[in-house]
C-alpha cells in the first residue's frame, strides 16, 4: 500500500522523535574546570579576621585590608593575645597602673619568639591588630596601645566591622549623635 505524503512526513516525525539525544559532558567539564579556577584565584583576596561571637566589632567604613599580625582580643571579659588569656578585664579597669604588666610579659615573649624580623620591622616597629569589643571603654584601650607600644608594636590597628553602603559622612553624623550607623 502507497502511504501519503502526510504518512511519510509523520513516519520521519516520529522516528525522529525516538532517538535519544546525547549530551555533552565535554562541554560541560569546560565550563566546571573554568569556575573552579575562578574561584581559587578570587578565593585569595579575601582576608576575615578570626572573630569570637563574644565581641561585637564597631562598624566603620576601612578602605585598607587588614594585615596577618599578632592579635590582641579584648572582651568583656578578659584580654587575650592569640587566644591565650592574659588579664581580666575587671583587675584593669581598677588597676591605676598606666601599662599592663601581664599583657607586657606576653608581647615581649610573642616579639622574642619571632627569628624573622626585618630590619624595617626592627626600626619602625612591630605591627598588631586589637580587637575590642564596642562596649570596651576608651581609658582600657589607652592602656593597652601604651603597653604594646612599650613592647615594640608600634604600629597598631584597631579591628572594625566594614560596612557597605553607608557614606563616611553618615558615620560620622551617627558618631556624633551618639547613634550607630546601620548599613
Amino acid at each position: 500500500m502507497k502511504q501519503s505524503v502526510r504518512a511519510k512526513r509523520m513516519a520521519r516525525h516520529h522516528q525522529r522523535l525516538s532517538k535519544t539525544s546525547k549530551l555533552s559532558l565535554v562541554s560541560l567539564m569546560d565550563i566546571f574546570t573554568i569556575l573552579v579556577f575562578f574561584l581559587m584565584v578570587n578565593a585569595s583576596d579575601v582576608q576575615v579576621l578570626q572573630n569570637s561571637k563574644e565581641i561585637e566589632l564597631p562598624k566603620s567604613v576601612s578602605k585598607k585590608a587588614a594585615e596577618e599580625n599578632l592579635i590582641i582580643t579584648v572582651n568583656a571579659n578578659s584580654v587575650l593575645i592569640q587566644g591565650r588569656k592574659v588579664a581580666s578585664i575587671d583587675q584593669l579597669k581598677d588597676s591605676e597602673a598606666i601599662l599592663i604588666d601581664d599583657l607586657l610579659k606576653e608581647l615581649e615573649y610573642q616579639r622574642n619568639r619571632r627569628a624573622d624580623l626585618t630590619e624595617e620591622e626592627l626600626a619602625n616597629g612591630l605591627a598588631i591588630n586589637i580587637m575590642a569589643d564596642k562596649s570596651v571603654p576608651y581609658s582600657l584601650l589607652k592602656k593597652i596601645m601604651q603597653t604594646s607600644a612599650n613592647a615594640g608594636y608600634t604600629n597598631i590597628s584597631l579591628a572594625v566591622e566594614q560596612t557597605y553602603g553607608v557614606s563616611e559622612k553618615e558615620l560620622l553624623s551617627a558618631a556624633e549623635n551618639g547613634q550607630q550607623a546601620e548599613g
